[in-house]
């Protein structure tokens, strides 16, 4: 059902008009999906699209479905129940499954788990969220970088300072339990029917905090500061151990990898041990800024502030006509933030943040390249040795104080550098340095997003303003490598025991995926039995 977005109607009123019925006849609605539709037909007004599950009096229902048989908008509601999480076979007497890395994958995998008795231990090596909060919120303000508390490792994962967007390509049922599990958490209800839900990274905090909690609560257990640096497999190839730190051997036949795509040590320690991996194609670029104002405008129009409408976000893609490579824009953040993101010494990373009001006035976003290994060579992990040099480029030419490399989209495409006459003060934080962005960006990159931005700004006028700031370099957009794994069990290619999941893993991208694979994965695990 579509309805203008400044209606003053009711849902239920609403509902009863659609159904042809009296207003006392409709006794409950519930929002399934809502999405703000903003196309203008011959100058109609910006419209909210609704799905709908609607509860009539008795009676009603047979009598609105007679009449509506040939609609195809309309159909009986069907009750949907999760199907029963099945105990497995498995003995009792069995080693203790290990989660490692606590981020979505490994924290919906662990809860999985733990709902099914099997009292996981998780593994993760930055720190609890609190601590965590303390060490980013130090850094950006100037202080050192914590290698094992940032904005990639600790609890929550990169995805806790985020926007917290729930928005994914997949479609898989387990969707809904993940939804269900942040609102038990404290998400707002709004994420379970919202055509673009996000929660905001100032609410994830306290939500996976409250997720950490009932895994406890359930019989699990959580370390942070534990890092597991290397494996052990028997005669067989099967996992035997993992050892944290410099020594400590935690005897583990059972492992869920949830890593994250920025534990570059980790991958060389899994490939160093014969696990099977392989390169995989990624994308790389720089944010962009403008004031959240304008995209509000360009895509509502005269309705632009009204509070009954989101702040306004955007998706655009290219495709080079010469050389076919593609750019997009990629984790567009309304009212947000770009922030530091790097987890290694000397180098820099971007990334964008939001909070869940999105209120602080600026729009974010990146402008992504695709990288291929035409780009970096068929080592395993030759795309990972790339994003280490352009991040460790972009902090030579941010001044080696972890400040960011900036560019206006003006000297970006006239060929001059150094404008500080910036479309929106830069958010990034320690600081940014007016440089050429050509000296930490491969020349296929520059080119690219040189045809890119005159195109995006075909599509949103005023998008390639000689002002708006872009900032290098957003490099951690996805993993650069795949760890191998069965397609029915979800265990490591001849590892068994050892399970990837998650965007570290090459299996995700964004919080919902990889959450939705970490639960695979536990139920991969729990549906076989062992003799």
């Amino acid at each position: 059902m579509q309805v203008p977005f400044d209606t003053e109607e009711s849902l239920s009123m609403l509902a009863a008009g659609r159904l042809g019925l009296p207003p006392q006849a409709v006794l409950e609605v519930v929002i399934v999906r809502k999405a703000v539709d903003a196309r203008r037909y011959r100058g109609a007004p910006i419209r909210f699209t609704y799905v709908l599950d609607v509860r009539l009096a008795p009676g009603q229902e047979k009598k609105v479905l007679g009449k509506f048989k040939r609609d195809k908008n309309l159909e009986q509601a069907k009750e949907e129940k999760p199907a029963p999480l099945k105990l497995c076979a498995r003995s009792r007497e069995d080693l203790r499954p290990v989660v490692v890395g606590f981020g979505p994958a490994g924290m919906f995998a662990a809860l999985t788990l733990a709902k099914a008795g099997w009292c996981p231990l998780v593994l993760e090596r930055g720190q609890d969220v609190d601590t965590r909060t303390r060490d980013i919120n130090g850094f950006w303000q100037g202080g050192s970088l914590n290698l094992q508390s940032n904005v990639q490792f600790g609890e929550g994962g990169a995805g806790t300072f985020s926007d917290g967007k729930l928005t994914t390509r997949i479609n898989d049922p387990l969707m809904t339990e993940v939804l269900d599990a942040f609102v038990k958490a404290g998400a707002p209800e709004e994420i379970k029917y919202l055509h673009k839900p996000h929660i905001g990274t100032d609410l994830l905090r306290g939500i996976v905090k409250n997720i950490r909690q009932e895994i406890i609560r359930l019989g699990g257990g959580v370390r942070f500061g534990a890092q597991v640096t290397d494996l052990e497999l028997d005669s067989e190839g099967r996992l035997a151990a993992l050892i944290v730190g410099r020594e400590e051997r935690v005897a583990c036949g059972t492992a869920f990898f949830g890593i994250g795509h920025s534990a570059r040590d980790t991958y060389r320690m899994l490939l160093s041990r014969g696990i099977k991996m392989e390169a995989k194609p990624f994308a790389m670029g720089v944010r962009i800024e403008h004031p959240q104002e304008f995209i509000d405008k360009a895509q509502y129009g005269e309705d632009a502030g009204h509070p009954k409408l989101p702040v306004a976000d955007y998706a655009l893609t290219y495709k080079d006509p010469v050389t076919g490579r593609g750019a997009y824009s990629f984790c567009m953040c309304p009212g947000g933030l770009v922030v530091a993101a790097t987890s290694e010494k000397e180098g820099v990373v971007t990334n964008g943040m939001s909070n869940f009001a999105r209120d602080s006035g600026i729009a974010n976003s990146a402008l992504l390249v695709q990288v291929g290994p035409e780009d970096f060579g068929q080592e395993v992990l030759s795309g990972m040795m790339l994003q280490e040099k352009l991040e460790h480029l972009a902090f030579e030419l941010g001044g080696r104080n972890y400040h960011a490399p900036v560019q206006t989209v003006g000297d970006f495409l006239g060929g001059t550098h150094g404008s500080e006459a910036f479309l929106t003060v830069p958010t990034y934080r320690p600081g940014v340095k007016a440089v050429d962005l050509h000296g930490c960006l491969p020349e296929f990159m520059t080119k690219t997003l040189a045809g890119a931005l005159p195109w995006f700004d075909r599509k949103i006028p005023g998008f390639a303003n000689h002002g708006a700031v872009m900032t290098g370099i957003e490099s951690r957009s996805s993993a650069p490598c795949r760890i191998r794994r069965d397609r029915e069990t979800m265990e490591a290619e001849l590892t068994p025991g050892l399970y990837p999941m998650g965007e570290g893993a090459g299996y995700a991208g964004g919080i919902m995926s990889a959450a939705v694979d970490g639960m695979k994965a536990a139920l991969a695990f729990l549906s076989v039995p062992v003799a």
